[in-house]
């Protein structure tokens, strides 16, 4: 996996057109880039907005606990919006649905899982679990964000949601897909050829497409609905640790996991 990041664009300028709640509410996505803290200032050179302007925004954030201040006087979420961000977090039934499935996955084979779903053009992360020893250093994080279409969770859910040539081109549309590594597919012909041999397989691979040295495979996981996937659920490991012709030669067993037929006692 590649490094996620919060939101799935760039840091932009807080339109001067946002009045009102629209403006404390995007400060507040960008103050959540910064969780050691940032001054006033970094943060309105951050977001080309005028120092006022931010600081009446993060002035209600305070006032709601959605930010606070650390002993330095710099600017960090507040502990209101972390307990709220978190329960809301527990309290969702896939979390804790698919939790039991990531710890076997993990414990399995020694590497990372996930669980992630498919939101615009990208994935984001629900659900992570490290294996106890071994854990590689991904940066991927709940709620963090990566192309779709160069991860193998994103690959899964989009052979699903996209059938033929017609609708991969108008998902594309006027976007240019990025390639975070030389083996990602660079345009629609070419994600709709991945996504024609995900849907024959039945799972879906990332062969050091979002990060170099990682490898990813992906199985749709149905934790509410028979017919409809909720989401994807992978396993990222490094390549020379687990190749991943190991992971598709134990293809079944990581099926019967994710369906719930194989347990930590089996």
């Amino acid at each position: 996996m590649h490094a996620t990041q919060l939101v799935p664009h760039e840091t932009v300028a807080v339109d001067d057109r946002l009045v009102g709640a629209d403006r404390v509410l995007a400060i507040l996505i960008d103050l959540a880039r910064y969780p050691e803290g940032v001054s006033l200032d970094e943060l309105a050179r951050a977001v080309w907005s005028p120092k006022p302007t931010v600081h009446r925004a993060l002035a209600a954030l305070c006032r709601a606990g959605l930010a606070g201040k650390d002993g330095r006087g710099r600017y960090l979420l507040g502990d209101q919006f972390l307990r709220i961000a978190f329960t809301n977090h527990e309290l969702r039934p896939d979390h804790l649905r698919v939790q039991p499935t990531l710890d076997l996955l993990a414990e399995r084979y020694g590497e990372t899982a996930h669980y992630a779903v498919l939101e615009g053009p990208s994935v984001v992360y629900r659900s992570k679990v490290d294996p106890v020893i071994g854990a590689m250093r991904l940066t991927s994080t709940i709620g963090g964000y990566n192309p779709a279409h160069a991860t193998a969770v994103g690959k899964m859910l989009l052979a699903l949601k996209l059938p033929d040539l017609a609708a991969v081109e108008e998902w594309v549309g006027g976007r240019v897909l990025v390639k975070p590594t030389a083996n990602t597919v660079g345009n629609s012909h070419q994600l709709h050829q991945q996504l024609e041999l995900v849907r024959e397989r039945g799972y879906s691979v990332e062969d050091q497409e979002n990060e170099p040295g990682v490898n990813c495979l992906a199985l749709p996981i149905y934790l509410t609905s028979p017919t409809i996937p909720s989401g994807a659920v992978s396993i990222s490991a490094l390549a020379h640790r687990t190749p991943l012709q190991d992971l598709i030669d134990d293809l079944p067993s990581i099926r019967l996991i994710v369906e719930g037929k194989l347990t930590k006692e089996q």
